[in-house]
């Protein structure tokens, strides 16, 4: 009888488990899949039912969203300033997280407390500070050399955008370090190698999936990041990246009632997203379950 009560509850555990996930599926995939068919319709279908599959392929949607809303401009400022982001993070992160999580020195606990501490601070909270200061600097600059630096300038948002995204990186990439055992980093002092060489030539491979999944963790939060990116690039003539150009082009659509180019520039903003998803899957799973295997 216990059995058959065991065996009933495991029954009805699993079916809601499997019912909770084809929800969430179809939460997820009804709205993008039909972000991509409205990017293809005509002006004209969108009157009728919202639901009705396009009665044709309308690429024009995409030429104009392109072209006439800058979003083309705007993707490739986006694509420099995440790349440029991401390397800035990797070349500070990497080295900070391995000396940290795997030496014992002079202010270690310092640096370890700064870092935790950082998780706890949104970023939203500190753009005005940020901005200030940029404006403070951008005038010495004025001052000096007759012309601004700081501000509209998608290289210094790409360092911004790293900076702030240091402590949650440090923090995954120690605690992943930490679970590494130090024979590998013995057998190559024995051989000779320094510590800058067994850093990148033994310890950085091996973490390969944890990196990559900061990684990808990272590109999502630079490439949809908005309000740091309208701050610091408020001038309308300077460069813009994808999120700030959509939120402009979807209220400039809000009168002319271009569906078609709005749904287009929305596929824009997420097709590299889903494309760096589906190549990094497996190893953003490794990432995700290896370092727990190994504690």
């Amino acid at each position: 009888m216990e059995q058959r009560k065991k065996s009933s509850a495991e029954w009805l555990y699993k079916i809601f488990i499997y019912v909770a996930l084809i929800t969430l599926v179809i939460c997820i995939f009804v709205p993008v899949a039909w972000v991509f068919m409205a990017s293809i319709k005509e002006n004209s279908e969108f009157y009728g039912n919202p639901w009705a599959m396009p009665a044709g392929f309308y690429f024009q949607n995409f030429v104009d969203a392109w072209g006439k809303a800058r979003m083309g401009e705007y993707l490739l400022n986006s694509v420099i300033v995440t790349v440029l982001a991401l390397l800035i993070l990797l070349v500070v992160a990497l080295p900070a997280a391995y000396v940290l999580s795997r030496f014992e020195f002079k202010g270690r606990k310092f640096w370890n407390a700064a870092f935790m501490g950082g998780l706890f601070i949104n970023v939203n909270y500190i753009v005005v500070p940020i901005f200030l200061m940029l404006v403070d600097g951008d005038k010495f600059f004025l001052n000096n050399f007759g012309k601004g630096f700081l501000l509209n300038n998608i290289f210094v948002l790409a360092v911004v955008y790293a900076a702030t995204a240091l402590p949650f990186t440090i923090y995954l990439l120690s605690g992943y370090f930490s679970t590494l055992a130090h024979d590998y980093e013995e057998a190559a002092y024995i051989d000779g190698a320094g510590y800058g060489r067994t850093m990148i030539k033994i310890i950085f491979p091996m973490a390969q999936p944890s990196i990559i999944t900061i990684i990808l963790f990272n590109f999502l939060s630079f490439w949809n990041e908005y309000i740091i990116a309208m701050t610091l690039l408020s001038d309308p003539k300077g460069g813009r990246t994808l999120p700030v150009g959509l939120m402009q082009l979807t209220q400039a659509q809000q009168s002319a009632a271009q569906y078609g180019q709005l749904y287009a520039g929305l596929v824009l903003v997420m097709l590299p997203t889903l494309i760096l998803y589906i190549c990094v899957q497996k190893k953003l799973t490794q990432g995700m379950t290896l370092g727990g295997l190994k504690g």
